[in-house]
């Protein structure tokens, strides 16, 4: 008999809290200084951020510093240097690029924080960070499915084709949108991450992306995620249609509704939700997987 393996299991007692991690200022090459980023998201009803510049993080005494205006301020930086990009999220241990970038992984798996790799879709060729590097490097988190600043550059933002890759070859990995802002408001608002957090701290926010208690979007809100044994239902408050995938990003099911229930096909590798909304607007629930039961 099979049940399903996922992340929405206890959604009691807590809140659905708004964020961002990837984010630039004038410390690398952001338009924004620090503290003009974080009242600017704080505006947006932003919950959680973080500061993720090139190669840097800033240090205790700084961040003791900034007005967080609320805001769950989580220390992070992008590693940039030596390969393809990733995110560290909550850098509690200095790790700096190292060759091969699986060291890198490594260093980052062994503090309290996780890595996310970034844009893979990135550049002419739409490949960052090509799908073989991604099946052998192992330690990571999440991905970028979305990406707001790619949508100006060469590439693509969006990296879902890779994920379903991933996601059918066995890898357990969320995926995550951010918004990689750069410029001064052009580069905000784009994309963003909705956790359940029993607790409104930086370490309540990771440990609820740590362990994929959450939904990636650019505009749709997820209002409801129901499991039941083998079946799932998905709400939103605003979706036009939502999608049902499996296998290598295959759809088993549609509907252009604002809700969909569905049983998970016990031979499915996986299960994920698609919600589509107006315009370039987007929900990405994270994966079930079906699995023996106990």
């Amino acid at each position: 008999m099979k049940t399903l393996v996922h992340p929405y299991g206890n959604l009691q007692g807590g809140e659905w809290l708004r964020g961002n991690l990837h984010t630039h200022t004038t410390a690398s090459d952001g338009a924004r200084p620090v503290q003009e980023t974080i009242n600017e998201y704080a505006a947006r009803g932003y919950g959680f951020l973080m500061i993720s510049d090139h190669d840097t993080v800033m240090s205790a005494e700084e961040y003791a510093a900034l007005d967080k205006r609320g805001l769950a301020l989580i220390l992070g930086r992008e590693i940039s240097k030596g390969g393809p990009h990733v995110l560290h999220v909550h850098a509690d241990v200095r790790v700096d690029s190292l060759a091969p970038r699986q060291s890198t992984l490594d260093r980052i798996a062994a503090g309290r924080g996780f890595a996310i790799v970034c844009h893979p879709n990135w550049e002419q060729d739409f490949d960052h960070c090509p799908l073989e590097q991604m099946i052998a490097w192992t330690g990571y988190a999440g991905m970028e499915i979305y990406n707001g600043t790619i949508g100006r550059l060469d590439g693509s933002p969006y990296a879902t084709d890779k994920w379903d890759m991933l996601l059918t070859r066995g890898r357990r990995v969320w995926g995550f949108a951010n918004d990689d802002c750069h410029l001064a408001g052009d580069d905000l608002g784009l994309g963003w991450n909705v956790a359940y957090v029993t607790q409104r701290t930086p370490d309540g926010v990771v440990a609820a992306l740590a362990a994929g208690r959450f939904y990636a979007s650019t505009g749709v809100t997820i209002t409801r995620i129901d499991v039941s044994g083998m079946r799932i239902r998905v709400e939103t408050r605003d979706a036009a249609r939502i999608v049902a995938l499996r296998d290598v990003g295959r759809r088993f099911a549609q509907v252009d509704s604002r809700a969909l229930e569905v049983e998970a096909p016990a031979d499915a590798r996986y299960v994920r939700f698609e919600c589509w909304g107006a315009g370039e607007k987007f929900a990405w629930t994270q994966p079930f997987f079906p699995a023996e039961a106990e």
